[in-house]
């Protein structure tokens, strides 16, 4: 069957992409793609799963702010005897 297709400009750049990599006609791309896609039962990709292991630890959930406000004191000190330094 003949017929004339208008592709998304994404699309057609992943079409020619696909028939430069596998050297095959637009004609044989095109098809076997559609066929891929159509095809009933057709598995699809997936990312594959995933699982997260939990473990204990005694630091307890939520945000300690002190610590943050140490840490960012630690940095200001580090950085002010970074410039001294540089100076002397």
């Amino acid at each position: 069957m003949r017929t004339t297709l208008t592709l998304e400009p994404d699309v057609a750049r992943l079409i020619g992409e696909e028939v430069h990599r596998q050297r095959k006609s637009l004609k044989d791309v095109v098809n076997d793609a559609l066929r891929r896609g159509l095809s009933p039962g057709t598995p699809r990709v997936r990312a594959p799963r995933f699982r997260i292991v939990p473990h204990r630890t005694k630091l307890q959930p939520g945000i300690d702010r002190a610590a943050f406000n140490r840490l960012a004191d630690e940095l200001d000190d580090e950085a002010s005897l970074g410039k001294h330094r540089r100076r002397g």
